[in-house]
């Protein structure tokens, strides 16, 4: 009787440290629109306007909240992880993790409301 409960014991354990390593695997932190808006502001805003009122200072680089109007949000979202290499003549090169990537594209979208 005892060799019984401990197996199953053994065994819901076991499931349990399944479940954990799947979801501290699975998980990634998720950034907020608010985090978007400071990866924007600490690497466009010396050329783009990046709120929903201020001008660009870059007579080329469109304003974050025109962005959707002239892209697709998706090709955007492919554009920030894979890097921006073109854009206005001298943009600098950038590159964003997922998470940024998707932070950004939230923040993009709440000023296109």
């Amino acid at each position: 009787m005892c060799r019984r409960n401990t197996s199953f014991y053994q065994r819901l354990l076991s499931s349990i440290l399944v479940v954990v390593a799947a979801y501290l695997t699975c998980s990634t932190p998720v950034l907020s629109a608010s985090a978007g808006r400071d990866l924007v502001e600490a690497n466009c805003s010396r050329c783009h306007a990046i709120d929903i009122a201020d001008s660009s200072q870059h007579p080329a680089a469109p304003a974050f909240r025109d962005l959707h109007e002239r892209y697709p949000l998706d090709a955007l979202e492919e554009a920030f992880a894979e890097g921006i290499y073109v854009g206005h003549p001298d943009m600098p090169e950038f590159i964003a993790t997922p998470q940024q990537t998707e932070a950004i594209i939230d923040y993009i979208q709440r000023l296109s409301r």
